[in-house]
């Protein structure tokens, strides 16, 4: 055997390079040639005869389906509003169809001649008529489906986009127009953001949040329906359970852009720092809110007092609690005033509420009775608990009557303060002036004293 035969070969294979060619995306002049010979295709069937009789079929079949719908309209109306017993959603989804009837007898119309049209003639020459079919139909489901978006610009946005979308793919022009929308990016050294990363950003981050929002109400409606939980704790697990899913949404979002979610820590630190400089006030009330549903301090439906603000609390916020007055305003009061200021809370541990009136009787009266006349006076009142009992004690000697002061229990603060007090003095009055007990009021006697006589002027020297 030769030696060149036993030694090991130590030549290195290099791999055959490769000779394809890179795709690179069309230049915008080369997508506007496609689209412009696309159209000229599409403009020159239409200069066909049959293109021409299928136009006239589809404004038809348009005129009819409106016909249709203009009949039967009021009398399914008519039907939805005298049926009792049927769910809302039901009779919501009828309404919107109501609405959009002409739409949809015009979507079963012509799929109906489509589908006559191929049995009997060519199948090409029911191609427009099957587009506007597909088109109407499509766009039907979009109405229907949308509707339950609450807003209305939302509910516009979402059903042109949807529609447009719907549009370019039945006409073949989706990667067309995604090809031009990615063609037109910015280019920051290592950084490329195109229009179509834009827009497939927005599109994801509202489809999420859609989602996160739907999945929080559901949340929430179950945490609410816990009877055994107080409704500061209520509160707390729905901010929190909001706060997670709209933050899980956002980085999906990101993900789906192909964003790295590591870059965040740079963007964490400027949000730290301008926290510290201009967001003092901001994290200040956030946090309070915080303290405030961990310690139950104050909740919903409790009636406070703050700097003269008397209401009940309607609703704790992020950044601020509700508070309804009984004069129909509502202030919106930061949550560090809670945890800085003193807070009268009235309903904090009991619903009971003690309210007090002052009056006086004159010396000629009978302060015992008094005291028992006045006792009873406030049970008149609807409002009034009858356990703890009124009383009625004397404070003082006054110049001229004797001084009193009622005390009385309420339970339903809410319902407003004064006008118990005046209830409450509107019964004291009746119960003494039954007993015929005189309510003094201050006597000054004033005395007129004549004008002194003129002196007679002195005689002149």
């Amino acid at each position: 055997m030769d030696e060149d035969e036993t030694k090991p070969s130590t030549e290195t294979v290099t791999p055959p390079e490769s000779t394809e060619p890179v795709a690179e995306l069309p230049t915008v002049a080369e997508q506007s040639a496609i689209v412009l010979d696309m159209f000229d295709k599409l403009a020159t069937r239409l200069m066909q005869p049959w293109s021409a009789y299928q136009l006239m079929i589809i404004l038809g079949v348009i005129f009819v389906a409106w016909c249709i719908a203009q009949y039967y309209r009021p009398r399914v109306r008519a039907a939805l509003g005298a049926s009792n017993g049927l769910p809302k959603w039901f009779l919501r989804f009828c309404s919107v169809l109501t609405k959009w009837m002409w739409l949809l007898v015009f979507v079963v119309l012509s799929w109906t001649v489509v589908f006559v049209m191929r049995e009997m003639t060519w199948p090409s020459r029911s191609y427009f008529v099957t587009i506007a079919a597909t088109l109407a139909m499509w766009w039907l489901v979009v109405v229907v489906t949308t509707r339950l978006i609450r807003s209305k610009s939302a509910r516009s946005v979402v059903r042109w986009l949807v529609g447009i979308f719907v549009v370019l793919e039945i006409f073949g022009l989706r990667e067309t127009a995604a090809n031009a929308l990615d063609t037109i990016a910015l280019d920051t050294g290592g950084t490329r953001v195109s229009m179509l990363t834009v827009l497939v950003a927005v599109v994801s981050l509202a489809v999420l949040f859609v989602v996160a929002s739907f999945l929080s109400k559901i949340g929430s409606r179950r945490i609410n329906g816990i009877e055994d939980m107080s409704p500061s704790i209520r509160v707390l697990m729905n901010k929190a359970l909001q706060l997670g899913l709209y933050t899980i949404a956002f980085l999906i979002g990101l993900r789906v852009v192909g964003f790295d979610i590591g870059n965040l820590a740079l963007l964490s630190g400027a949000i730290g720092l301008g926290i510290g400089f201009g967001l003092q006030k901001i994290v200040s009330n956030l946090v309070s809110g915080v303290i405030i549903l961990l310690d139950k301090s104050i909740k919903p439906g409790d009636v406070i007092s703050l700097d003269g603000t008397f209401g009940w609390i309607t609703q704790l916020g992020a950044r601020y609690a509700s508070v309804l007055t009984r004069d129909g305003r509502e202030y919106l009061i930061p949550n560090e005033d809670f945890i800085t200021s003193q807070v009268i809370n009235w309903s904090h541990s009991s619903d009971l509420v003690r309210l007090e009136i002052k009056f006086g009787v004159a010396y000629d009266s009978d302060p015992h009775m008094v005291k028992k006349l006045a006792s009873e006076a406030p049970l008149q009142v609807s409002r009034v608990v009858k356990i703890p009992k009124p009383v009625c004690h004397i404070v003082n000697f006054g110049d001229s009557s004797i001084d009193f002061t009622l005390r009385f229990w309420i339970r339903d603060s809410t319902a407003g303060l004064t006008n118990v007090r005046g209830d409450v003095y509107l019964a004291l009055w009746d119960t003494l002036k039954e007993n015929e007990i005189e309510i003094p009021f201050p006597r000054r006697d004033v005395t007129i004293l004549n004008d002194p006589p003129t002196p007679a002027p002195l005689p002149n020297d």
